[in-house]
């Protein structure tokens, strides 16, 4: 369950943080659930969803969004995402990871990142290098780190505002 007391509870380390000009440490374990998120992405750029599906906790409200369709909420509608996207990829690697930031205390921390990947995508013969700003909120549960939500999409370049109007069809 996604904590709401999150906001107030984490308020005075992340202004600390930022008085300091540096983002929180992250627990080891937390760390841990990071650098399994980045094989989990390795995985599914290789059409196998089960690295994430193995991160993300067993809660009604935990959420996905990626560049396939609309948000996913609790495990079967997760599940279902991550199903989806693995089918759009083969044959992927991870050219890096970027991290932008870091906020959170306690038992709840969010990583924004921008993640590199490398992969033939759809039905292309071809190896296409790809960027994905990244949002991923971790929570404790007992000594694990959780994903309760993760929102993935290729906006990674400045647009103008016709960038939101619907592309016309022929």
């Amino acid at each position: 369950m996604l904590k709401a007391g999150f906001i107030i509870a984490g308020a005075s380390a992340l202004l600390a943080s930022a008085a300091l000009g540096k983002a929180p440490a992250l627990p080891l374990a937390l760390e841990q659930a990071v650098t399994q998120s980045h094989e989990a992405l390795r995985k599914i750029l290789n059409g196998d969803p089960s690295g994430y599906a193995a991160l993300f906790a067993d809660s009604d409200d935990i959420t996905l969004g990626n560049p396939f369709g609309p948000f996913g909420k609790g495990p079967a509608e997760v599940r279902a995402r991550l199903a989806n996207a693995a089918t759009k990829y083969r044959d992927g690697s991870v050219r890096s990871v970027e991290r932008v930031a870091t906020y959170g205390a306690g038992d709840q921390f969010v990583l924004v990142e921008i993640e590199n990947g490398r992969a033939r995508l759809g039905a292309s013969p071809d190896f296409a290098d790809f960027s994905a700003r990244v949002t991923s909120v971790y929570q404790r549960a007992g000594r694990q780190w959780r994903l309760v939500h993760r929102h993935a999409d290729p906006i990674t370049t400045a647009r103008g505002a016709e960038s939101m109007l619907p592309t016309p069809r022929p």
